[in-house]
């Protein structure tokens, strides 16, 4: 049996997608993924067969002016998804040709959170389909408010269904129209705007896979028995990977350092938010390890106690970690909570602001701070208060036993099977 996998979006967003590949694989299922050009490496690195997506995710997004806005912050999560279809039509056009194509000869499809055009083209295959999620998104609830929902102080069981409802409306009303010229061509009625089309596909209930762990948010009681929450997806091993000696010589030379990272945030203020980070762990008298990311932060001349880093696998790095200070990808946040040390969360946009609320309710970090507030000594009393809090850091050490006894690849091809077995 042929299983598609469609991960759409930056390295963070596809990496969960390779274990759960090879998890199936292993399981006898031929597996291919589908992403951005940039992953080839990437995924057949793993012995994944890989399908282009047709361009590269960092380059557009680069290149795009209301992508980088919303990356920054500076527009929200919706609004930015409207401008980037609007701004980048090729590439829209493309990633539905790729869909299409990749799924050809699939007996079963699964999709990543914005990965919705797979959907549409398991519709028309009618192959059985799976939406596998990094963010509790597109399942109503009155537990907590939609991750794509901006933030609002309110404690409300109606208000967070509200905001639900609200996200779904305005993703189908600006995603839907795009999809619904596709659909024609491939022979489909239209999606009517105003209604929700994706909790069922071809008379059946859509399955959703949430890979995020039970003991970081436990399934709301409103969810039904198609929605499941199955533990992180890890990838532990990166091939032909080793640590540098000067990498070895850092971490040996003195106590451990304080990992700082914003991942794909697109920062065009990469040299003030350097400048900011090396006052803070200046401040708060911390050594400090900057992984530069798609940020490009760390690009100046650096003190002894301050080592930069182009790229390493966060299962090896984060363990040798006093604390974590980050942007709040999923998952980013999910290797923090694993490695068991306090996470200090600068939110830029989408669904992390959630995510760092979620990390302060679990009280294994400091209080969030949004990138448009960032501060040396904002910065530096969260590093110090989470280097010196023995209450967080025994909280955080607990959370991450926990995570680490979980297999949530293994739950994930479970649920996977059984679903294919009874169809």
């Amino acid at each position: 049996m042929q299983i598609t996998i469609f991960a759409f979006g930056s390295r963070g967003d596809v990496q969960p997608y390779i274990p759960l590949g090879m998890a199936l694989q292993q399981a006898g299922y031929e597996v291919t993924l589908l992403a951005g050009d940039e992953f080839e490496a990437f995924v057949t690195g793993y012995g994944l067969r890989f399908y282009p997506l047709g361009f590269r995710v960092r380059e557009t997004i680069s290149e795009s002016e209301a992508a980088r806005a919303m990356l920054e912050g500076k527009r929200g999560l919706i609004v930015g998804i409207r401008e980037v279809i609007r701004t980048l039509p090729p590439a829209v056009d493309q990633m539905l040709d790729s869909t299409w194509q990749a799924c050809q000869h699939a007996d079963a499809i699964i999709f990543s959170t914005l990965g919705l055009s797979a959907y549409h083209a398991a519709e028309r295959l009618k192959a059985p389909c799976f939406w596998a999620l990094t963010m509790p998104a597109f399942s109503r609830t009155r537990a907590f408010p939609s991750p794509l929902f901006p933030l609002l102080p309110v404690e409300s069981h109606a208000f967070n269904w509200v905001t639900h409802l609200a996200a779904e409306m305005a993703w189908q009303q600006l995603t839907g129209r795009a999809f619904n010229t596709w659909r024609r061509s491939l022979e489909l009625p239209a999606m009517r705007l105003s209604r929700w089309p994706y909790a069922r596909l071809n008379g059946v209930p859509l399955p959703r896979l949430y890979h995020f762990s039970p003991a970081v948010l436990p399934k709301p009681p409103d969810w039904d028995d198609h929605t499941h929450i199955t533990g992180y997806w890890f990838l532990d091993d990166e091939p032909g990977w080793e640590p540098s000696s000067e990498l070895l010589g850092f971490l040996k030379s003195g106590p451990p350092p304080i990992y700082v990272g914003f991942g794909s945030m697109a920062d065009r203020r990469a040299e003030e938010t350097t400048g900011i980070v090396l006052r803070a762990l200046r401040l708060s008298g911390q050594r400090g390890l900057l992984l530069t990311g798609w940020a490009g932060i760390g690009q100046t001349d650096l003190p002894d106690t301050v080592f930069k880093l182009d790229s390493a696998p966060h299962n090896w790095l984060f363990p040798r970690m006093a604390a974590v200070v980050h942007h709040g990808g999923a998952g980013t946040v999910a290797a923090g909570l694993r490695a068991g040390i306090p996470s200090i969360i600068v939110p830029f946009a989408g669904d992390q602001p959630f995510w760092a609320q979620q990390v302060e309710k679990l009280k294994v970090g400091p209080k969030p701070i949004p990138r448009r507030l960032l501060t040396a000594e904002r910065l530096a009393e969260a590093i110090h208060l989470a280097v010196i809090d023995t209450e967080v850091r025994h909280r955080a050490a607990l959370l991450g036993e926990r995570i680490r006894a979980e297999d949530g690849v293994g739950q994930a091809v479970a649920i996977i099977e059984r679903y294919l077995i009874s169809q």
